[in-house]
Formats: structure tokens, C-alpha cells, sequence
């Protein structure tokens, strides 16, 4: 890789070829303000905050879009590009409202804190606000245009690291506005609900529907008995709202702090992860050796990629796996399986699931096969945000609380149901018990599956299983998938055998870990971090595959009889068909 040498504020760099001068400012510890740029998506220049100056040059350049080049003199600070900087600031405060203290983003918004850091304490221009009003259609999130600072973010990912092309601008000149293409509300574009936009939003445009209010409600409701479950994502990252770094494991401490609140049971998605593997597991192991199903089977864990198969891929219907999320099971099981075991009436069970992303809400009510257990499986769906706001609003030390174990019947898990939460997980997840129960052998020769792993956007493998060739691929971030089912399409196309036996997609980047419900601000940096406790605490795990959890053995022992029962595909399956790309 060609390296290329040149000096930042008379400091001497060297930085590879293709860096811009924003990231090369940092390896000399100088920090260039900016609010368009993003580090996963390409750099356009559109606030014009990030300008700097190169020596003897009356240009100014925008740092995030500049590529460094072989001696260049860069200067990042000095009062005329300060001027520029808060000039730039001043007028887009001019056209933004000042109700930060009502803003969900308050106090981590990139605005406010550049606003803070250079002194804004006056507005020279008169407000110009537009009084756009916010479109609140979806279950899952709010687009705010008011509060649009038009950088453009929101846009770019939705296109191009998506591929939804549910955003764009509208409108010219000063009437420019983010808004679902065609004009029409969130609800009736393509949107997902997978929330990334709003996990790239610098400001509080686009967020999470806020659904807090109505599990105060449920817990002050003595009729009713709450109870709560966290996914495998929400454990390493939920602790960034308090201090801690990403990936730190907190999962002792969110039941402790889910208690408190009022939660009368605490249980695990993790342990309905590990009910997934023998549901889907199951399933491809008939697919595979029996043709029972076409093939490759698809799993369907990830609710933003299903809505998305369902608008721009109903050719792969019957490649689903019919298994429901692990979210929903465990909200089934814990109105069918949990109530009767404690003689409560599932009306009175009030459900409240901790997930990491925003397509969740829209998924507890997207069909009839979403209240399995006679009435809704899960009533309400906090973002990883959302709880934190809780614990803070309720003055609990989250970082001073003792770690506590979840609730039995649905709280046990191992290791196999926590790396859920990371991209080739699942299919990690899944070649450990089907390994074993295809051949017999107590675990593989390695538990651990290094070719699904990492942050490439599709990573395929052939795994042996004892001379058995298994071939699978794994696609994160919804603008990867495209050529996965391409490639599959044209081996349907030229009457050959898939060259998949078995598909893992997750719509977001680095798999949940990276969801739109998480805390703001990740990178792939703090993706890596992510990524790293989910596979600590599956190492930490004495069990590591799904099959062995003694209390999923005793569901099925008990209650289900048995992986794809009548009963188990009652509960735990749901069915997919095509829906309109537009609803009008």
C-alpha cells in the first residue's frame, strides 16, 4: 500500500493513500469538526463545517471529501476558518428549533455539542423555521423534518448501504426536505423499520417511537403481571449510556435494573435463541437430507429483512425458514408455557421486550401468527435507548448494581444464543447442533466457526460435515443481500442446484449489535467492541450449543413434544407472503 507523507498544523504524517484529511488529522490528535460525514458512508461535503487550508493556497478545502496527497501543508484551525466554522453553525441554528430540553437526542446531539464547543450563546439570524409537521405513521420510528439539518445522512444509508431507497430530498433551494420518496408517509414507502437512519441521525430528526410511557403504565397496573426479556445485543451495548465501553457484558446488571423498575419476571432471549436452533436447525436438517424443502432455507431471525424479502423478493417465500424470531417465541412461550406452569391467565401477562432495534416494533403486530398464544405474544418493544432512558429516570445506579441471574423456565442460555446478536451468528448458532445431530458426534471438532465471522458484507464457506459438504453464505447490511439472491436466482435460471445449502441475513451492519434501536454513535470501531463481548460471553458459557440448554430439553420434554410438532409449529412458526414495494 503506497503511503503518503504531509504535514498537519507543521506536524509531520504519514497516512496510506486515499485517506482524507479529516482521518489523517487524527493520528497527529487533531480533531476537524464535521456533521454531513460518517466514517460508513462516503464523504459529500454538504455543511461545509470541516473546511481547512493547505499553506501558500487561497483555497479552502472540505476536509471529509479531500484526499491527501504526497507533501500537502494542512492547516485545521486559525481565526478565519473558525469564523467559517460558527458562521456555518449560526445559520444552521437559524433554521433549527431551540426545544432541546423536549429533544430524545438531547445531550448526544452532534449539533448541540459543536454548538457548545464553539460558544454559540447568540443568534445573529432570525429563526426561519418551516413547521414541517413529523410523520409519526410507523409503529417503529419518527421522522422529524423540522428538526432536519439536511446533511444528507439519513439519505445515503437508506440508499446505499441499505438499498430501501426509502429517503431522499425533496424540493429545491431553501423548501429542500428529507422525506419518504414519492412524497408518501413512512408507513406507505419502502420502509423497513430497520432504523439505521435514525442510528446515523446527528441530530433528532429521525428516532425511535418512544413507547416508555405505556410500560409505566403496565407496571403501575397491579391487574397485571410485567414481564420482560433482553436480547443477545442489548448486553454490550446498553452500558455506553452509563460510562461503560462498548462491549462491555452487562447482563446481571440489566436484570437487576429491570427489576427495579417493577418487572414481576425477567427472562432471556437468549434462551429462545437457543429454541430458534432447534426449530430452524430442524428444519434444515429435514430440507437438507430429506428435500422436504426447497433449499437454500433463509433464515428469518431479522424482522427488517423479512419486510424487505416480502416487498423485493417474494420469489424466496418458500426458502423462509417458517421459524419465528427468537423475540416472539419467548413471548409465546411465556403466555402459553410460563402462564400454565404458574396458573396466570395470559390476558394478564403484560410482555415487554429489550431489543437493539427499531424493526421489532413493527414486527409484534405484523400478522395474526404474532399472537399465537391467543392474545398479543409481546406487548411492547423497548429500544436499547428507550431502557436506558428508564434507568435513568428512575435514579437507578445502573453501575453500582450487583449482577443477578434471570428467571427460570425462560432465562437459561448458552453460548449458541448469545452470538445471535452478531452477524454469522446464527449460522454459527445452527452448524453446532446440526453438526451433532446430523452425525451423532457430541460437539464438531471445532465449536468455534471462523469463516462466518467478520465484517466482510458477504462471507461464504463450504463446511464438511464428515465428508458431507454443507455450502452457506452470510450477508449483513441490506445493500450486501442483492447479490446473494442473484446468485441464487441464476442457478434457478440455468436449471442447477443452489450453490447454498443455507443463508444468514441481518439487515444491519455487524448484525444486531450494530441496530438502529442501539446507542448513536457506532462505528465499526464500536462494532468490533460489540462483537467482541457477544463472543466473550459465549466463551464464558459452560454450555455452547443450543441442544444442551437443560431448560430448553425440559420444553420440549414438557410442553412441545418436540422440535416441528404440531404444537411447536402452532407457537413458534409464522408464515410470509408478498407485500406492495408502495401501499398507494
Amino acid at each position: 500500500m503506497k503511503m503518503i507523507n504531509l504535514k498537519i498544523n507543521d506536524r509531520p504524517v504519514t497516512v496510506p493513500e486515499g485517506t482524507n484529511i479529516l482521518d489523517a488529522a487524527k493520528q497527529v490528535q487533531v480533531k476537524i469538526p464535521a456533521l454531513c460525514y460518517h466514517p460508513d458512508l462516503p464523504a459529500w461535503a454538504a455543511c461545509g463545517i470541516c473546511v481547512v487550508k493547505q499553506k501558500n493556497s487561497p483555497k479552502t478545502l472540505r476536509a471529509c471529501a479531500t484526499a491527501v496527497t504526497e507533501g500537502m501543508d494542512i492547516v485545521t484551525h486559525d481565526p478565519e476558518l473558525y469564523a467559517i466554522r460558527r458562521t456555518v453553525l449560526e445559520l444552521i441554528l437559524s433554521t433549527h428549533p431551540d426545544d432541546c430540553l423536549q429533544c430524545l437526542r438531547s445531550g448526544r446531539c452532534e449539533l448541540q455539542r459543536l454548538a457548545q464547543e464553539f460558544g454559540i450563546r447568540e443568534a445573529p439570524y432570525g429563526k426561519r423555521l418551516r413547521n414541517l409537521p413529523p410523520d409519526t405513521s410507523t409503529t417503529s420510528i419518527v421522522l422529524n423534518p423540522e428538526k432536519c439539518i439536511l446533511c444528507g445522512r439519513c439519505a445515503a444509508v437508506c440508499q446505499q448501504m441499505q438499498g430501501v431507497w426509502a429517503l431522499e430530498f425533496l424540493g429545491r433551494g431553501e423548501k429542500t426536505r428529507i422525506a419518504p420518496a414519492a412524497d408518501v408517509t413512512l408507513d406507505e414507502s419502502p420502509c423497513i423499520k430497520c432504523g439505521q437512519c435514525s442510528a446515523h441521525c446527528p441530530v433528532g430528526a429521525i428516532y425511535e417511537k418512544d413507547e416508555t410511557h405505556k410500560v409505566m403504565d403496565a407496571i403501575l397496573d397491579e391487574q397485571k403481571v410485567c414481564v420482560a426479556q433482553i436480547a443477545p445485543a442489548v448486553r454490550v451495548a446498553l452500558g455506553e449510556a452509563f460510562g461503560l465501553e462498548p462491549g462491555a457484558i452487562s447482563t446481571g446488571k440489566i436484570y437487576a435494573a429491570l427489576r427495579r423498575l417493577g418487572f414481576k419476571k425477567v427472562f432471556d432471549t437468549n434462551f429462545s435463541a437457543d429454541v430458534t436452533i432447534m426449530e430452524e436447525g430442524t428444519e434444515f436438517i429435514s430440507r437438507f437430507t430429506k428435500q422436504t424443502g426447497p433449499l437454500p432455507l433463509i433464515t428469518s431471525c431479522c424482522p427488517a429483512w423479512t419486510d424487505w424479502m416480502e416487498k423485493y423478493a417474494p420469489d424466496f417465500t418458500e426458502n423462509f425458514s417458517s421459524a419465528k424470531s427468537p423475540q416472539q417465541m419467548l413471548s409465546a412461550l411465556a403466555k402459553s408455557y410460563w402462564a400454565e406452569k404458574n396458573g396466570i391467565d395470559p390476558k394478564n401477562i403484560f410482555m415487554v421486550s429489550i431489543m437493539p432495534c427499531t424493526a421489532k416494533k413493527y414486527e409484534i403486530g405484523r400478522d395474526e401468527y404474532m399472537a399465537a398464544s391467543g392474545v398479543q405474544d409481546t406487548d411492547v418493544v423497548l429500544t436499547t435507548r428507550e431502557l436506558a432512558r428508564m434507568i435513568q429516570s428512575a435514579g437507578i445506579d445502573f453501575n453500582g448494581l450487583p449482577e443477578e441471574p434471570a428467571d427460570d423456565l425462560l432465562g437459561a442460555y448458552t453460548g449458541a444464543g448469545t452470538i445471535f446478536g452478531v452477524t454469522g451468528g446464527v449460522m454459527e448458532a445452527a452448524l453446532r447442533t446440526a453438526y451433532c445431530l446430523i452425525t451423532g458426534d457430541a460437539q464438531p471438532p471445532s465449536i468455534e466457526f471462523n469463516a462466518v465471522r467478520g465484517m466482510e458484507g458477504v462471507k461464504e464457506a463450504v463446511i464438511d460435515i464428515k465428508g458431507t459438504p454443507v455450502r452457506i453464505a452470510v450477508a449483513h447490511q441490506m445493500g450486501n443481500v442483492r447479490q446473494v439472491l442473484d446468485a441464487v436466482r441464476e442457478d434457478r435460471a440455468a436449471g442447477r442446484k443452489p450453490r447454498y445449502d443455507f443463508i444468514e441475513v441481518m439487515a444491519c451492519r455487524g448484525g444486531c449489535i450494530g441496530g438502529g434501536g442501539q446507542p448513536t454513535g457506532a462505528t465499526d470501531e464500536v462494532r468490533a467492541k460489540r462483537t467482541a463481548g457477544i463472543y466473550t460471553d459465549d466463551e464464558r458459557c459452560t454450555l455452547r450449543m443450543s441442544h444442551l440448554n437443560p431448560e430448553v430439553q425440559a420444553l420440549y420434554k414438557d410442553y412441545l413434544d418436540a422440535p416441528n410438532s404440531e404444537k411447536a409449529h402452532h407457537l413458534l412458526h409464522t408464515k410470509y407472503h408478498e407485500r406492495k414495494v408502495y401501499k398507494r
